[in-house]
């Protein structure tokens, strides 16, 4: 069985997913923390939102 190379084939794919999840676990765990940081206004490429319009009042 271990001599097969599908065995390892599989083992190696499993570590990396195990190592994958680790990784993203430790991210998402700081991010959850510690908050994003706030996006600078001059960042260039990023769509900013429109601004806030009040709606017309009723007489």
């Amino acid at each position: 069985m271990w001599r097969d190379a599908g065995v390892w084939i599989a083992l190696g794919v499993s570590l990396v997913f195990i190592v994958a999840g680790f990784a993203m676990h430790r991210v998402f765990v700081k991010i959850l923390k510690n908050g994003s940081p706030e996006p600078s206004p001059s960042s260039a490429g990023q769509a900013q939102p429109p601004p806030a319009t009040n709606p017309p009042e009723s007489p």
